[in-house]
């Protein structure tokens, strides 16, 4: 691995670093967070350890891993893009194993983390696209990561703060994907976009709806949290798919 293979590895890890240091300092400490199995729909299986406590939760963070090591890019790859691309997988790499600590100690500092980290992916998606329309403009991403960091001060300052923000970074992504689209795509990346669009929907309200999904006998072990995960892979996949695609087109 060169050293250009393993800048977005290090550029993902310093800046998680720099996060969980942050959260470990107790600045957020203040923010409203959901802890306890109380929150979720899925009963804990008694005698398993805290680590898989609720298998099917815990265990879907799996598809995290799976998906950003089949989305980094292999060796023969160079250039922006392929920088781009690598940070991406490599935080698709570094989300599972957070929401999976969130799950397993239930602690507060961990599930801000979680949340902040969140803020941080969708971000770098809108980064992404406005390298497809611009070029490469590092100052302008570093600006816009370090926007998105700020904006998690919100959860600060009411207990909804972090959905607020959550909401404005997925109206950033959806109007960022839609002039990317307008401008470079084509059949096959509308096609994409309406499946990423879809997926983002079930993300969100499968979320929401847990405990009142549960009531169905189809969501009583594998829950609405659990299929909002999975519609948050096939998003993150989604996501790969068009801006690779976008990325060639636009080389065309």
């Amino acid at each position: 691995m060169t050293s250009n293979d393993r800048k977005p590895i290090l550029h993902v890890v310093g800046g998680l670093a720099v996060c969980a240091g942050v959260v470990a300092s107790g600045a957020f400490d203040g923010v409203h967070t959901e802890i306890g199995y109380e929150h979720y729909a899925e009963p804990t299986v008694p005698g398993l350890p805290a680590l898989v406590a609720m298998p099917a939760n815990c265990l879907v963070n799996m598809a995290y891993l799976l998906l950003g090591w089949y989305w980094l890019p292999s060796g023969s790859k160079k250039g922006q893009a392929c920088y781009l691309q690598g940070v991406f997988a490599t935080m698709a790499l570094a989300y599972g194993p957070v929401q999976w600590v969130r799950l397993w100690t239930q602690h507060h500092r961990a599930a801000v983390l979680d949340q902040w980290l969140t803020l941080l992916i969708f971000t770098w998606a809108a980064i992404w696209c406005h390298f497809l329309e611009r070029g490469w403009r590092p100052g302008t991403f570093l600006a816009m990561e370090a926007a998105s960091a700020a904006s998690y001060g919100l959860a600060l300052l009411h207990p909804q703060g972090f959905e607020l923000a959550l909401g404005g970074h997925i109206f950033t992504d959806v109007w960022k994907v839609f002039r990317v689209q307008k401008h470079l795509g084509d059949t096959t990346s509308a096609c994409i976009l309406a499946v990423g669009m879809v997926s983002c929907l079930g993300f969100v309200c499968l979320k929401l709806w847990d405990h009142e999904l549960a009531q169905w006998t189809p969501f009583q072990r594998l829950t609405g949290h659990f299929w909002s995960k999975i519609c948050d892979v096939l998003q993150f996949h989604c996501t790969f798919l068009f801006l690779t695609r976008m990325d060639r087109l636009r080389s065309q």
